[in-house]
């Protein structure tokens, strides 16, 4: 079991279905959730169960002791567990069922045994204490799964799910974002079909937060269009930077300090005419890898700067390359949190290297889902766990012709 800072992650592509990979129980309420489903049986809760028991073991001892040793006191306990496992409704339940359990038995003994109206006291408040902290911890928790709800509703607008078989390629990713809190950081990754072919973009925003969200979002939301009805592979790679530096100007103009801020991205189309190359446009990205039962390769660096800081070559956007593709070869690409992960020594995770000796020895490993999941488990076992940053793992590559499924040609 590996740590990345109580983070989770999750994997999208193969049939479409997205499953979480849960390492860790995250924070605040993912342990409420937890919390929950533990305290059911069958689809019921059990949670009354805890305070139930406990109030039936302090009421048998009480009886069971000698006057000296009187523990009914203790029941004030009982609500407070309510509290802590149980809503504001079985609370009360129980900050009443303590009180009128306490009088029963503190007046079964006789009169200078009784602990009297000191403890009884002591139960009431603690009963009402118990409701009234049972009411915030219920109200924090409905907050939190609000902000859940928010936070996967900016996931889902940023990286937004993939078809399977989406513009004819068959698809896997593996996305482990930095920021608990928007589970969405400054990687970014979308696979856009259109008449021109199928275009893919994988980047990283440079920096963190939801600076580099925002970023992100507005990049997404240009290739989307670009990619979709421009011929010209290099106009959406100019559209790229173009948008880059208006979004840098917005965020300057609104007195923020990020107007600095530029993007690495793998620009990859699959064009129609050609079924055996793919279209390259490197912005300062690492090349991807092709990987293939046959070994490993890497496509040639690119010449680009960063999307934002394509003013610097005065050149306009880097030129296209078209490199050969042949069929069941896929392209993996990965972003700075597998290329800088580091092992105790401070060595980075030699990802070609180690992609051939696992393909060597098991052909299939070519295949996007177990190559995603396999470059994953292999970075965080390198690392240890400890991901400096976002970290993305995608890999692509075509349909056969006879295994285009339904929605192989559909256009979003």
């Amino acid at each position: 079991m590996f740590r990345w800072g109580g983070e989770r992650a999750w994997v999208a592509g193969g049939r479409g279905r997205r499953g979480a990979l849960d390492r860790l129980p995250r924070a605040g309420h993912e342990d409420a959730l937890q919390r929950h489903q533990l305290l059911r049986v069958r689809g019921r809760s059990v949670a009354w169960v805890p305070p139930f028991l406990l109030l039936l073991c302090i009421t048998y001892v009480d009886f069971n002791t000698t006057g000296e040793f009187r523990i009914i006191s203790w029941i004030v306990l009982v609500p407070g567990i309510a509290a802590a496992i149980c809503g504001v409704w079985g609370t009360a339940v129980f900050a009443v069922l303590a009180l009128v359990t306490y009088v029963v038995a503190d007046h079964a003994w006789p009169h200078q045994y009784q602990t009297g109206l000191p403890d009884f006291i002591l139960v009431a408040v603690g009963g009402i204490l118990s409701i009234l902290a049972c009411s915030v911890r219920v109200r924090g928790e409905r907050r939190m799964l609000h902000m859940r709800d928010v936070a996967e509703t900016t996931r889902r607008t940023v990286l937004r799910p993939l078809p399977p078989d989406w513009g004819g390629l068959e698809h896997a990713a593996v996305y482990l974002p930095s920021d608990v809190e928007a589970r969405v950081g400054g990687d970014f990754y979308d696979i856009q079909p259109g008449p021109h072919g199928t275009r893919v973009l994988v980047g990283d925003v440079q920096g963190k937060g939801l600076g580099a969200v925002e970023a992100a979002a507005a990049l997404l939301g240009t290739f989307r269009e670009a990619g979709y009805h421009e011929a010209d592979l290099a106009t959406v790679a100019d559209r790229l930077e173009v948008r880059m530096l208006r979004h840098r100007l917005h965020t300057t103009a609104l007195g923020r300090e990020d107007g600095d801020r530029f993007a690495t991205a793998a620009l990859i189309g699959f064009p129609q005419d050609d079924d055996s190359a793919v279209d390259v446009v490197l912005f300062g990205h690492d090349p991807p890898l092709v990987v293939a039962p046959e070994g490993v390769r890497q496509l040639p660096p690119g010449d680009g700067l960063p999307l934002g800081l394509g003013e610097l070559a005065g050149e306009g956007p880097p030129p296209v390359h078209r490199v050969p593709l042949a069929p069941g070869e896929t392209l993996l690409l990965t972003t700075d949190g597998v290329t800088e992960a580091r092992d105790g020594d401070g060595e980075f995770y030699p990802l070609a290297e180690d992609l051939a000796r696992a393909v060597a020895a098991e052909p299939r490993v070519a295949a996007p889902r177990r190559l995603v999941a396999y470059v994953r488990d292999r970075t965080l076992r390198h690392c240890a766990g400890r991901l400096a940053d976002d970290t993305t793992v995608f890999a692509v590559r075509r349909r056969a012709p006879g295994e285009l499924g339904r929605n192989g040609r559909l256009r979003s």
